[in-house]
């Protein structure tokens, strides 16, 4: 994938691509600001943040988890989806060593306090973002409808430069 084509939004939400897309990237980026919350949590109340390593790395995805999804809601692009799944991801791959080999000397359950929860979140957060930046990869370039420039490129840039 070219850095163009990392920067592809989901065009006019006239359209039922773009309104999909765009539905999936403020849900996508909602869960992942639930994530975090959930993660902050469990730093703050639960008493994560006494367990050493696996606490800073609770506060760390709390917060992460957070900006990262105001930052997808706000932008709307394939890139700010890729790094919201891959942290989704890495998320849920760190619970999973976790509860199954243990990891940095603390091992969890999956009946931990709101695992079920975070585990469903970050899984929908990884499906709704992959179906965003798959539905802006598939009209990337295309151009939209209404304004008939491609849905990847801005307003103010569309069209040839100028000196």
């Amino acid at each position: 994938m070219t850095f163009d084509r990392a920067r592809a939004g989901p065009g006019s939400v006239a359209t039922p691509g773009g309104a999909v897309a765009t539905v999936a990237f403020v849900a996508g980026g909602a869960l992942l600001v639930w994530s975090g919350a959930i993660h902050f949590h469990l730093w703050q109340a639960v008493g994560y943040r006494h367990i050493p390593t696996i606490g800073p790395l609770f506060l760390l995805q709390a917060s992460v988890g957070v900006v990262l999804g105001l930052v997808v809601v706000v932008t709307r692009r394939v890139w700010a989806a890729a790094l919201g799944v891959g942290f989704t991801l890495g998320t849920l791959i760190g619970f999973v060593v976790t509860v199954e080999h243990g990891l940095f000397g603390f091992r969890d359950g999956w009946s931990a306090p709101f695992a079920h929860q975070a585990l469903v979140v970050e899984l929908l957060a990884v499906v709704l973002l992959g179906l965003a930046a798959g539905l802006c990869l598939r009209t990337s370039g295309h151009p939209d409808p209404s304004t008939g420039t491609p849905v990847d490129v801005p307003p103010a840039r569309a069209g040839p430069v100028g000196r």
